[in-house]
């Protein structure tokens, strides 16, 4: 193939960006729950083309932050305590099962990996660098399964889960504690790498038990203050 020459490859996306831009605005209640995204305002406002809102709003879809809803377009999702208690559910029992079986060093080889990407984003500070890396660690868990449509299943539920953990780190700024954020992390590993499945899956379930009382808090307390601005 010969060389390709004119043209100028971007790290990250004007769309990217701007998904960027729009789930900061969402997360911090700024672009409130139940409301519309309209493209063509969006555009004028950011002075981007409507593809590329388009495009942002398609990656605010995959990220859960958005629903597109018959004759109605794309919409702030309205998270709700009950829909939040069944995602988390959902994981205790997969993430659990997962590690509940011995498993060797070159099973374990990808967990580790994930577990060390997610101790170095820690480290950096960014919200969403560790948001990613932390939904990452989680499916190299669920992957200890060995089952591929499990893997899928578990991709789809994290895509929506993605909301949460944004929220969840936002809220109780984990990304500005870095040990705190990783201790419970440090108990699932510890329990696989000392090949103890029980205190591994006991681990996981603390995490996720812990995690689930502190997104409902936030949640009640996000639907107080608006009931009491009605």
């Amino acid at each position: 193939m010969q060389p390709i020459s004119g043209i100028s490859i971007h790290r990250v996306s004007t769309a990217t960006q701007v998904a960027e831009v729009l789930t900061e605005l969402i997360l911090k209640g700024e672009i409130p729950a139940g409301e519309h995204l309209r493209e063509s305002a969006l555009a004028e406002s950011t002075g981007v083309s409507r593809n590329t809102v388009r495009e942002a709003i398609r990656l605010l879809e995959q990220s859960g932050l958005v629903r597109h809803q018959f004759n109605a377009g794309a919409v702030i999702i309205e998270p709700s305590i009950e829909d939040l208690a069944d995602l988390y559910r959902v994981r205790r029992l997969l993430e659990s099962c997962a590690v509940s079986a011995p498993l060797s060093r070159q099973q374990l080889a990808p967990v580790r990996r994930a577990y060390a990407e997610l101790a170095a984003a820690s480290q950096e500070g960014d919200m969403f660098k560790i948001v990613a890396r932390d939904v990452s660690f989680h499916q190299s868990i669920v992957a200890l399964a060995g089952s591929s449509r499990l893997d899928a299943f578990y991709s789809h539920l994290m895509r929506e889960m993605r909301f949460y953990l944004q929220v969840l780190s936002m809220e109780d700024r984990e990304y500005l504690r870095p040990k705190a954020l990783m201790h419970e992390h440090d108990d699932i590993m510890r329990g696989l790498e000392d090949g103890e499945p029980m205190a591994a899956a006991q681990a996981v379930q603390v995490h996720v038990d812990i995690n689930l009382e502190r997104l409902s808090a936030i949640l009640r307390s996000r639907q107080g203050l608006r009931a009491a601005g009605q």
